[in-house]
């Protein structure tokens, strides 16, 4: 797929790698959890239903055969999710950043427009973000999560003092959640933010809606 396509709707590691390392906290979720965030219970039939939602999804996809291929971790792929959401959120409250759904919604239609149509961005967040089309205004609150959050605490995500700040700030808010995760599904890592073991599908920085639309009518 075309970089410039990609660009708005993609993150990298290397946004999270210089982070002090930090210890999973705790080895143990509670009965019936997934992990434990906050002191709230994310049950594994809520990680289930969202995986669930994206093999339907696929059940449906041109590229059904691809796609299913690749989702040999997708639970774990959407309990990581879930967890990170939880994480920017207590990230962005601490650096008094919101997002509207005026933000979202703009966000969508620029994304739209990259894709050539909303088939095109369904399709493309299935196939490389394992994203049912139900999800996809929850991982758009996600990417301009990032951006503000960067923008608020002046870190310019594209260079290695911008990626240590951003990455200070995710991993302060990952600890002060105390992430516990039921064995499982493997282990947290504060460094990382993310699961251990598992290859998030990170990217270098988000591309502002205003950036993208200007790309998409390029």
């Amino acid at each position: 797929m075309h970089r410039r396509r990609r660009t708005a709707l993609t993150v990298s590691a290397a946004l999270l790698v210089a982070a002090p390392l930090l210890s999973a906290c705790g080895s143990q979720a509670h009965p019936g959890a997934a992990a434990v965030v906050g002191g709230d219970r994310i049950a594994v039939s809520t990680v289930q239903a969202q995986a669930a939602d994206v093999r339907d999804a696929q059940d449906t996809s041109k590229q059904e055969a691809q796609a299913t291929d690749q989702s040999g971790q997708l639970v774990r792929a959407k309990l990581h999710g879930i967890i990170l959401d939880r994480v920017l959120d207590r990230a962005s409250a601490d650096a008094g950043v919101t997002v509207s759904r005026a933000e979202i919604q703009q966000m969508r239609q620029s994304a739209v427009a990259q894709y050539k149509g909303e088939e095109g961005l369904r399709a493309a967040v299935l196939q490389e973000r394992w994203i049912s089309p139900g999800q996809i205004d929850s991982f758009l609150r996600e990417q301009i999560q990032l951006t503000k959050l960067a923008q608020a605490l002046g870190a310019d995500a594209s260079t290695p003092a911008g990626t240590k700040i951003l990455g200070d700030a995710l991993t302060k808010a990952s600890k002060a959640l105390k992430v516990d995760v039921n064995p499982r599904y493997g282990t947290w890592n504060n460094q990382q933010i993310q699961l251990a073991d598992y290859k998030a599908p990170w990217i270098n920085q988000v591309t502002k809606p205003a950036q993208a639309a200007a790309e998409a009518g390029a």
